[in-house]
């Protein structure tokens, strides 16, 4: 059995997974090879924190903030939920859920939703009140997806179920395939008229009709291959993106690649083997793997422009970009700020000591990263 050079891993197979025949092979934060030392550079573009939160731990969950409007939505494992100004970072409202929390938050900017214990899922108003609750056939890790009148969860056992977002009513279930071995992450889900695209395990990225949850179209980004069911874990990664007609995405073990969004046609694919999603500026595909090294790619032919190695095993976030900055952060809380036109490292800050979740997002001129110690740091530059 190789060594795998992913986050540090063991697997585990338990329960319910036991049942399905499925097994989940959990990620930790701690880099499985020794990280590349912090390289001195000369800052050549100045980053400053607009504001920081604390709202609570992780613990051993992924939590990804959402923005709508004007408002930043993040929520802990102990059931805290929180709306704060986008801006300024002062604090609209701070809730609890009433039950530990295992994913968010989804949000449309009218109906906030955050996964609870053992697959309960709640939803909320924009001011925080409580609207209704609803029961997923197993754990919830992925942040829901809300739009378009639904929420939208993704389950550990591999159901994909919608909910009217105003009742709690299940508009829909799609059962999906669990392979033998999966990564036990929070792989994305994107809502958009019509359509919602899901990345999935066994390396399938996936679009499903809004009104019934009928299948539009699939392609493979991932192929398992190798002689071991370890060595065949190939799951989609992260969050799909869409840029102007094309979704992009990529794959543990897999691909990165850019497919046109209504019919599935690949653009273009490259060998790729990343554990966080790709982010995207409209001309470009930007995506970290699992060795540390960042890679552009251009959106329309997939050709690389640059790529950084600098950052080699620090478990880096999803790529987002800023202004002219990239922007990642790593297992130690550091966020980097890399030039869009070569990849060079312009500028460096740390959140806290902790690791940085793999799921940023960017709210104006801001980019908002949440850290497993509880930190909500929005950084703004000059």
């Amino acid at each position: 059995m190789r060594v795998m050079t992913m986050r540090a891993v063991k697997v585990a197979c338990v329960g319910a997974l036991l049942i399905l025949g499925g097994c989940s092979l959990f990620s930790g934060k701690a880099p499985s090879n020794p990280p590349a030392p912090l390289v001195e550079f000369t800052q050549s573009l100045k980053v400053h924190p607009a504001w920081t939160q604390s709202i609570g731990s992780a613990s051993i969950f992924t939590f990804s903030p959402a923005v709508a409007g004007n408002s930043v939505y993040a929520a802990a494992t102990d059931g805290t939920v929180v709306r704060i100004d986008a801006v300024t970072g002062a604090v609209a409202w701070k809730i609890s859920a009433g039950s530990k929390l295992t994913g968010g938050v989804g949000t449309d900017g009218t109906t906030v939703a955050v996964a609870g214990d053992k697959g309960m899922l709640l939803a909320f108003d924009a001011e925080g009140k409580k609207r209704w609750q609803a029961q997923a056939s197993s754990e919830i890790l992925s942040a829901p997806a809300v739009g378009q009148g639904l929420v939208i969860v993704r389950s550990q056992d591999n159901r994909i179920s919608a909910f009217d977002a105003e009742t709690g009513e299940r508009r829909w279930t799609v059962l999906r395939t669990l392979p033998t071995l999966t990564l036990r992450s929070a792989p994305g889900i994107l809502v958009v008229p019509q359509a919602t695209f899901l990345s999935l395990p066994g390396g399938r990225l996936s679009a499903l009709n809004l009104t019934n949850g009928g299948p539009w179209w699939e392609m493979a980004i991932g192929d398992p291959r190798g002689t071991t069911e370890l060595e065949r874990v190939a799951d989609a990664s992260g969050m799909p993106v869409i840029v102007g007609r094309d979704v992009c995405a990529v794959a543990y073990q897999g691909r990165v690649g850019c497919f046109d969004a209504g019919s599935g046609n690949a653009h273009w694919v490259k060998p790729f083997s990343s554990d966080v999603g790709v982010g995207s500026d409209g001309h470009n595909v930007y995506a970290a793997d699992e060795r540390g090294a960042i890679s552009a790619f251009t959106l329309d032919s997939g050709a690389v422009v640059w790529q950084n190695k600098q950052l080699a095993n620090r478990v880096l976030t999803t790529p987002v970009v800023l202004g002219n900055a990239v922007v990642v952060g790593d297992f130690e809380g550091y966020i980097h700020f890399l030039s869009r036109e070569d990849g060079a490292l312009k500028a460096r800050i740390r959140a806290d000591s902790s690791a940085v979740l793999p799921n940023p997002v960017v709210a104006g001129s801001n980019v908002i990263f949440q850290t497993k110690a509880g930190t909500l740091i929005a950084i703004a530059t000059e």
